[in-house]
């Protein structure tokens, strides 16, 4: 899943930016692909246990070279909340892997990009965030392209649809927290204990479903780390070249190369209501980065 990750010093070149975004969206799609792949020939625990093996080690490397070191970058005086949020957020990508395997990258993203709206329905009541009313109305129109793509009034509903929406909560409220804890915390030790405290929590809970793994599939393995730690540094440069507010549109190529890959790599059919629905939900999406850039 495509998040924020720590900057340094920013400077102001939005086309590097725009296209550093994309870049990272092809590797993060890419991830997604190989995640669908894994998660649906071994236990979906396991897969996201070694991958976050791996983001471990790259948050501590990235720690190591910061000025102060780890030590510095760990400093923080919410614990307790810097852990929650990397449970959170390991719970979550558990969630959507398990959709992917159920419902496939097409149908399961196309839910999951309505979470920036709820990050937005979200924001007054957890945060005391001001929502004006264009804003609800967006997102009102965002959650009908949902109900469009899960069609929950059709004799031929799956319950596993709302897999991915539940994915979009949970991810809705780790960036709502990330945001809280960035009150007293920088990107960096906020980036560190969601690598760490992830890692714990999937070594816990991953251990217990160990398997033999083929030779073929650790390479893919080794691919998926890969592409984890690339996507990560793609997303630090770009913010690195360009605010957020003029790239984050862009993070919806995501769903543009996971679509090309579900059809060509899985088989996977785009329907009409999910093309109808994630062209609402994405225009609402926009809108609402429209508007917060506006207002800051």
């Amino acid at each position: 899943m495509t998040q924020a990750a720590p900057a340094s010093a920013q400077t102001n070149n939005v086309t590097a930016g725009i296209l550093l975004m994309i870049a990272a969206t092809i590797v993060f799609a890419l991830q997604d692909g190989i995640s669908r792949h894994l998660a649906g020939e071994y236990n979906t625990f396991m897969v996201i246990m070694v991958r976050y093996w791996f983001f471990a080690l790259f948050v501590l490397s990235l720690a190591a070279r910061a000025p102060g070191g780890i030590r510095k970058t760990a400093r923080t005086g919410q614990l307790g909340l810097q852990i929650f949020r990397g449970v959170l957020l390991a719970g979550e990508i558990c969630v959507a892997v398990y959709g992917f395997t159920l419902l496939g990258l097409v149908d399961s993203l196309a839910v999951f990009i309505c979470y920036p709206l709820l990050v937005a329905a979200l924001s007054g009541p957890v945060l005391g965030e001001s929502v004006g009313w264009r804003r609800w109305a967006a997102i009102g129109v965002g959650l009908i392209g949902v109900l469009i793509i899960l069609q929950p009034g059709a004799g031929v509903f799956d319950v596993a649809a709302i897999i991915p929406f539940i994915s979009a909560l949970m991810f809705a409220v780790y960036g709502l927290v990330t945001r809280y804890a960035a009150r007293k915390d920088s990107t960096a030790t906020s980036f560190f204990w969601t690598g760490i405290s992830g890692m714990v929590f999937m070594t816990a809970v991953g251990m217990w479903y160990w398997e033999p793994m083929s030779q073929d599939d650790w390479l893919w393995m080794g691919l998926l780390c890969v592409s984890g730690v690339t996507g990560h540094w793609l997303l630090i440069k770009c913010y690195e070249m360009a605010e957020a507010s003029a790239v984050q549109p862009f993070a919806y190529f995501h769903l543009i190369w996971a679509a090309i890959l579900g059809v060509t790599v899985f088989g996977e059919v785009i329907r009409a209501n999910v093309a109808i629905g994630t062209a609402i939900i994405i225009g609402a999406g926009l809108f609402t980065l429209w508007r917060e850039r506006v207002k800051g």
